[in-house]
């Protein structure tokens, strides 16, 4: 079982056909730094899903929902407070190679994760105000028994506000380490280019636990390194394959 959470940098496996692997976050909090006019935000995201449904041996689409978040936007004579659903995604992963060849060190695998993502209320705070788009191309290379190394680069077309599109470009790079059978641990980089407040650099850790060959429950945090990030995200989450 390979599930795309917790980390941001998406696996390149797909699941079988006609098996279905559904990954949630239960629960993800983060908090902003401070803006030019003193504004915090703080944002609660709650059972964010993404049902992945295997239509080959090598292709998969998922559907991605927010069911609900939270936004608190506080500050000098500010104190506001969105909430609702966010973007519903359609996205497919296609396996170019190492789907059932991933066992020795030295195995490489590499996918297409094409993804279209769709506002639900434009007004909410919660959702984007327009239809993005993109590409992810996610790489794996298995160094030892142990350690695994995945990188990711890609692109998103977003449509701001005011009407206009531009370019945001995506890059992660994630090590794991498998301490047991059921016990693993990841470390990871990840950087979004091109935003409106600048680019956003986060560092993250988290662990994973087994608890039978079809479940997992994972935890972890992203930590922003620039102003442009997030100060602080934990999060916990659970992925169950049927």
């Amino acid at each position: 079982m390979t599930t795309d959470r917790p980390d941001v940098t998406e696996s390149p496996f797909t699941i079988d056909a006609g098996r279905i692997q559904i990954e949630t976050q239960a629960f993800g909090y983060s908090h902003s730094r401070r803006d030019a006019d003193g504004i915090l935000t703080r944002d609660y995201e709650i059972g964010t899903t993404n049902v992945r449904l295997g239509l080959t041996n090598f292709t998969e689409v998922n559907f991605v929902w927010q069911p609900f978040g939270i936004e608190r936007r506080t500050g000098p004579a500010v104190s506001e407070r969105s909430s609702g659903t966010g973007n519903v995604d359609i996205r497919g992963k296609v396996n170019l190679w190492g789907n059932d060849t991933f066992e020795k060190p030295g195995s490489t695998a590499l996918a297409l994760l094409p993804f279209v993502s769709f506002p639900t209320d434009r007004d909410n705070g919660i959702s984007t105000s327009g239809t993005d788009a993109g590409l992810i191309v996610p790489f794996s290379l298995q160094l030892t028994d142990k350690f695994g190394f995945g990188m990711n680069a890609g692109f998103v077309s977003v449509r701001a506000e005011q009407g206009n599109r531009h370019t945001k470009y995506l890059a992660s790079a994630a090590l794991s380490y498998e301490w047991t059978g059921v016990l693993g641990s990841y470390y990871e980089i990840a950087a979004e280019f091109g935003g409106d407040d600048g680019n956003a650099v986060l560092l993250g850790t988290g662990l994973t636990y087994m608890l039978d060959d079809n479940t997992q429950l994972d935890a972890g945090i992203n930590i922003g390194v620039t102003r442009a990030s997030d100060r602080g995200n934990p999060f916990i989450g659970i992925s169950r394959r049927f």
